[in-house]
């Protein structure tokens, strides 16, 4: 991906302390990632904003359902990497190098 130089202020003691944990030459990588992430937050806001203006407002007994249904899946998932055994994290599925 192409990439530019921008000029941006932020709050002196919030950049050295990003400067402090990344480290030399992680700074623009982190600034960019935090980026990627709120346009991802706002996209999902988006997406439901246009959900519940189609179909009315996500209820509370609705999210209570979705958050069981995820905390299942992710006890099966630790179950089937063992996990749940050792009182790891499970992990995602792991990448070739290739």
């Amino acid at each position: 991906m192409a990439t530019k130089k921008y000029t941006v202020t932020l709050p002196e003691e919030l950049a050295e302390a990003i400067r402090a944990e990344v480290g030399p030459g992680g700074f623009s990588r982190y600034v960019t990632h935090a980026i990627e992430r709120q346009r991802e937050r706002e996209r999902l806001h988006e997406a439901v904003g246009w959900w519940e203006s189609e179909y009315g407002e996500i209820t509370e007994a609705e999210l209570a359902e979705v958050e069981a249904e995820h905390r299942d899946l992710e006890r099966q998932h630790a179950e089937r990497t063992g996990a749940s055994e050792t009182g790891e994290q499970p992990r995602g599925p792991k990448r070739d190098a290739a």
